[in-house]
């Protein structure tokens, strides 16, 4: 299959919507990673989002809308929690489980009576979405597995031969996928953070629960309610090292890591906050925001893991930062590259 990377014109968008009228499946930017999008209204056409991605069978999947109004006919009830935050964060990086209807084909949602739904605020996923005329089943749009892609040429890498379309609309501007909810409750609870932050959660609902998988793996034969929450996500084909802790000793175990692997003939690298690269002497690093600036460190995490593939590195060593703010979905993500492989110091 030849794979078209095109500019996000509107001949191209509307072709790209022809396509997935089809039950082709294209690949599309939204405001926090691009996404691999088919009818979520067919079955056939969600199958094929699970083989270009090699993704678990057991893995749900997100059905992105174009207008509010459109959450009613995918699910039984939209509760008062649910009712709250979209009208607070939709269009946006904010995502809805609630229970489904019974039409929404079980290839979205695997194993579940519910369903995860949200309205992207990025223009092109807006109008992609209504000129399909469907609501569109859309994870992110790489191989399973590896580190989400933030612009279309990492699209391109992984999906190359596999889908027909990807839509160019340049880089992403969250980063990190959007906050998965759990509205069927009183109390919202958090499955996957992302860019909408417990904080703000909070300021909207008064109180918020995380679960605790956002931070810890989910338990052996646990069901993911949730993408992002089972399956090891994100990683670069190198192995990752998570260190936690104070900042001095935290660089001196990041540093005596890199001596190690050195060593033994492999090729490590630094992942930390850039003013501390000078702490580092003639070691390699990789740059990654500053001290404090989570909103940055989200929106080059994806690209700086695809990174540590493009140098052939064999060892990322990745400073923790704290998991607080939009830290806390920072957090989520690297760890799970990490397949939580962390050492606390």
């Amino acid at each position: 299959m030849e794979t078209l990377l095109l500019p996000a014109t509107t001949e191209n968008i509307t072709a790209a919507a022809q396509l997935i009228q089809r039950g082709e499946v294209v690949g599309f930017p939204t405001e926090t990673v691009y996404g691999l999008g088919a009818d979520g209204m067919n079955a056939e056409a969600v199958q094929k989002i699970f083989a270009a991605k090699e993704r678990p069978a057991d893995n749900p999947l997100i059905l992105h809308i174009a207008e509010r109004e459109e959450l009613s006919a995918i699910v039984k009830e939209v509760t008062p929690v649910a009712l709250a935050l979209t009208r607070a964060f939709w269009p946006g990086p904010l995502t809805v489980l609630l229970p489904a209807k019974p039409h929404i084909p079980q290839a979205v949602h695997p194993g579940l009576d519910t369903v995860t739904v949200r309205m992207p605020s990025h223009p092109i996923a807006n109008v992609l979405i209504r000129l399909a005329g469907c609501p569109l089943a859309a994870p992110s749009a790489n191989r399973s597995g590896r580190p989400s892609p933030t612009c279309a040429k990492d699209v391109m890498a992984d999906m190359e031969g596999r889908i027909p379309m990807i839509l160019d609309g340049g880089v992403c501007g969250v980063g990190v996928e959007s906050t998965v909810v759990d509205c069927t409750g009183s109390v919202p609870k958090i499955l996957r953070p992302g860019g909408v932050t417990p904080e703000m959660i909070e300021s909207v609902w008064g109180n918020v629960e995380v679960d605790e998988t956002a931070l810890t793996p989910l338990a052996e034969g646990a069901v993911a309610a949730s993408p992002g929450m089972r399956h090891r996500h994100y990683a670069p084909k190198a192995r990752l090292l998570v260190v936690e802790g104070p900042l001095e000793p935290q660089l001196k175990r990041m540093a005596a890591r890199y001596d190690e692997e050195a060593a033994k003939g492999g090729v490590p690298v630094l992942v930390l906050a850039k003013s501390w690269i000078p702490c580092m002497g003639r070691r390699r690093c990789l740059p990654w925001g500053d001290v404090g600036d989570s909103a940055a460190m989200a929106e080059s995490l994806f690209s700086l893991l695809r990174e540590i593939d493009h140098i052939h590195a064999t060892l990322g060593i990745c400073q923790g930062i704290e998991p607080h703010g939009l830290g806390l979905a920072v957090m989520n993500r690297l760890l799970r590259a990490a397949a939580h492989n962390v050492e606390y110091v």
